[in-house]
């Protein structure tokens, strides 16, 4: 059988065979639909704090893009860059501190170097920067989930944010104990 002009890859397809090969054994990604949950509930979390604190005034601002064209416009601009400036601090510190946000850690969602491995400290403030995108008032939901479908079409089900940061999202419990993150 050696002289076959056919060889069988395993897993099945070259494609599935490059997607394997990148991924550590044993490592399993997280589901998209647990990577959507884990952000709704990071920005349930951070809405109902700031609407405590700011007895609602901060989201009738953010919202109000009427406000714009008047003299109140300043004050609106003002509050969307407060915005984006507490869940981009959000993200990167729970990234720093837990190795994830409080969302994932609740859905079991690791984020790993592609080797595996934990990120680097200095390197969740690029990927902050990049979810960040996500909670943009009105503009945010589209690019969501504009990403959800490239994610779902990826063969290895990496999002944009993954594959721009050289990450991957797993699912907590399939990776060793001292990568899972949140553990320190």
């Amino acid at each position: 059988m050696a002289d076959s002009p056919v060889s069988v890859h395993k897993p099945g397809t070259m494609a599935q065979a490059a997607v394997a090969a990148t991924i550590p054994e044993g490592m399993l990604i997280a589901p998209i639909w647990k990577r959507m949950v884990a952000l709704a509930l990071d920005a349930f979390l951070i809405t109902l704090i700031i609407a405590a604190v700011s007895r609602m005034t901060f989201y009738n601002y953010l919202m109000a893009v009427d406000l714009l064209l008047t003299a109140q416009a300043p004050y609106v601009l003002g509050t969307w860059i407060i915005h984006l400036t507490f869940y981009w601090l959000y993200f990167k510190y729970t990234g720093r501190y837990y190795g994830r946000s409080l969302g994932q850690r609740a859905m079991r969602i690791a984020v790993v170097k592609n080797d595996g491995s934990l990120l680097d400290v200095d390197r969740w403030g690029r990927r902050a920067v990049y979810k960040v995108k996500y909670v943009i008032p009105f503009l945010g939901v589209l690019l969501g989930l504009w990403d959800v479908f490239k994610t779902w079409r990826h063969e290895g089900k990496r999002s944009p944010i993954d594959l721009a940061n050289n990450t991957m999202a797993a699912v907590d419990w399939s990776l060793p104990i001292e990568t899972r993150g949140g553990l320190r």
